[in-house]
């Protein structure tokens, strides 16, 4: 089993999923990757660490490869990310979009027979956006190596960090499903889960940041009305990693307590 990203998802999801399996656990943020994999060794996991960069293709290569020699590799998970608070546009769009897109490339090629995958987007990507339906085909079968070129990623298009980072979880949902039936030859799956506002590290940058106030909006305008716990979403996780949702594979699961809903209904402004 492979974790990408050390945070408050992450581990939730490597609590609920690694207990008898060798965890291979990554970050690019080793003092986080050291902390997160000491918490789970103490708890009695077999855990292996290894700091790489999503948006290095050797890096995430690397891994691949390392994961493989551990054995079958049955369940992918990437939750790496940065917030549009954290990062200019350029860079959300490296990180979340190219990024994961590598990440879906080189699993593809190890993914063992009745394995699973999932990326961990955002209820962002349900959102508006500029994308037409050329630009969303483009961005779902594009290779990784060319896909920062497309026309509607250039800087006269994104013009700002939210955009990048709404266009870029619309991105993660359109290559799960490209990259479902390319995964499906290895007789292996691949889904999506959309969070709301989760309760991490991530999410009180976010709230003590400029956009807080739009971040409580959205809270306050959501028929549940709260935030979610990571472990909400490692419960989802488990289920769509696991063989009772094994005929679900391109799918994109939203979690997010109604805010999309909210949206959609008028009762709350779409970011920008």
């Amino acid at each position: 089993m492979v974790v990408i990203g050390a945070g408050g998802i992450g581990l939730a999801i490597a609590r609920r999923q690694g207990m008898g399996k060798h965890l291979l656990l990554v970050d690019i943020d080793q003092a986080l990757l050291q902390r997160t994999a000491g918490t789970l060794r103490d708890a009695g996991y077999d855990v292996a660490t290894q700091v790489i960069d999503v948006c290095s293709p050797e890096s995430v290569h690397t891994l691949a490869q390392m994961a493989a020699a551990m054995g079958p590799v049955m369940q992918v998970i990437n939750t790496a990310g940065v917030s549009p608070n954290m990062a200019p546009p350029a860079k959300v769009l490296e990180v979340d979009l190219y990024g994961a897109a590598l990440v879906f490339e080189a699993f593809g090629e190890v993914i063992a027979s009745g394995g699973s995958g999932l990326i961990v987007a955002s209820m962002a990507g349900h959102m508006p956006h500029p994308l037409s339906p050329s630009d969303e085909t483009q961005l779902a079968l594009t290779p990784a190596a060319a896909l920062l070129e497309l026309p509607c990623l250039q800087p006269d298009v994104i013009t700002d960090s939210m955009m990048a980072y709404i266009v870029a979880k619309r991105a993660n949902s359109l290559r799960v499903q490209a990259e479902a039936v390319r995964w499906g030859t290895r007789g292996a799956r691949v889904n999506a889960i959309s969070p709301g506002i989760v309760v991490t590290p991530l999410a009180t940058h976010e709230l003590a940041s400029a956009s807080g106030d739009a971040y409580r909006a959205m809270v306050e305008a959501s028929p549940a009305k709260r935030m979610s716990p990571p472990d909400e979403i490692a419960i989802a996780a488990h289920f769509l990693l696991g063989q009772d949702a094994g005929f679900i594979t391109g799918g994109d699961l939203l979690i997010d307590g109604g805010v999309i809903a909210a949206m959609r209904a008028g009762q709350l402004s779409a970011p920008g």
